[in-house]
């Protein structure tokens, strides 16, 4: 009996232990974000989907969109959004959203890559690196165009982009060169793209889905991230990752993605309003990612989190260790299109 307890006991410190980073959270962390109207009454129901926190602007935007497609469709059209991975891991998600079965994904850009090669574009390195960078491709019909239209052949319209902020590497220990770079484990998202960056780079890395990560990083399987300081603060990964790298070798986009087979059996009033809507909600949440971003920095220097950057020769080194990934998806998007998005954002 004493054994059966004395094993019940470390049992429940360990179930403890595991849940010691959400501790803190509320018991329905959606608690605040719920509709003020019955959307019982609907008509129609449009299921959106994210796997992260919607304290993320570029994830948050999901409920302004709620809640203005809900007032101007006069109730017709219920936006219902789902985030914190409510639906699964984004490559579950992806599938059920080819099938019809979600009608809506805010998919990470690196997620979405598995839809369609073009849609890696922006995850390539250096390429769009900047705010500025963004704004110029989202704003440039050349550049756009063929980005949104990219999935139609697997039965998916991008809708539009939000952002979560520049990409660098948030580890456990400080990483203030690529030699220290090279003793980290970093975990980066189930994308073509990354895995090929990741090895041009020759840096050990884990494809792991965004859920698995928090007990994956507490535990020791992986001691870095690939990821924006947006995330990782609002997330709470900085409470164990205390080392920030600056690399803003790309920068973190949510593609709204859309079943079209679903849009197309809208009334056509309600498709105006639904991408009416999107378009000036993402727009106005790109704006405030900027400021998303400069604050979390600022919030996380205030906890405690240090943070480094590369120098001029290391960022140098990386994109000419890229030079075979432009090559690889070069094929596969297109070169000339590649090289158009490469031309027009130089500065």
């Amino acid at each position: 009996m004493k054994k059966i307890s004395a094993l019940l006991l470390a049992l429940v410190m360990v179930v403890s232990g595991s849940l010691s980073v959400s501790a803190q959270e509320p018991a329905d962390p959606l608690a605040s974000w719920r509709p003020a109207f019955d959307p019982s009454g609907a008509q129609f129901t449009y299921i959106l989907s994210n796997v992260s926190h919607p304290a993320i602007d570029g994830i948050g935007v999901g409920f302004r969109i709620r809640d203005k497609v809900w007032e101007r469709s006069e109730g017709r059209l219920y936006v219902d959004f789902r985030p914190l991975a409510q639906l699964g891991g984004e490559r579950d998600v992806l599938q059920k959203l080819r099938l019809g079965a979600v009608q809506g994904m805010m998919s990470s850009s690196v997620a979405a890559a598995n839809l369609s090669d073009q849609l890696g574009v922006v995850n390539l390195p250096f390429v769009v690196d900047t705010f500025d960078k963004l704004d110029k491709f989202r704003d440039t019909p050349e550049l756009w165009e063929p980005f949104r239209d990219s999935a139609l052949r697997q039965g998916v319209m991008v809708a539009d982009i939000t952002g979560y902020g520049p990409y660098g590497w948030a580890t456990t220990t400080p990483v203030r060169s690529l030699e220290e770079a090279a003793r980290v484990n970093f975990r980066i998202a189930e994308a073509p793209v990354n895995t090929d960056i990741y090895r041009a780079w020759g840096l050990r890395f884990t494809v792991m889905p965004w859920p698995d990560v928090p007990q994956a990083l507490q535990t020791g399987v992986i001691n870095g991230l690939d990821h924006t300081p947006i995330v990782c603060s609002l997330t709470r990964k900085f409470e164990i990752a205390k080392s920030f790298t600056e690399v803003n070798y790309a920068q973190g986009l949510f593609v709204h993605l859309i079943n079209k087979r679903w849009f197309d059996r809208l009334p056509a009033d309600l498709q105006e309003i639904l991408l009416e809507t999107i378009a000036e909600e993402s727009a106005g949440s790109r704006d405030a990612t900027r400021r998303q971003h400069e604050e979390q920095i600022a919030a996380a220097k205030a906890a405690g989190v240090e943070f480094y950057s590369l120098s001029d020769e290391e960022r140098a080194r990386l994109i000419e260790l890229a030079a075979p990934v432009f090559e690889r998806w070069g094929a596969r998007m297109g070169a000339d299109y590649l090289e158009k998005v490469r031309t027009t954002l130089e500065p």
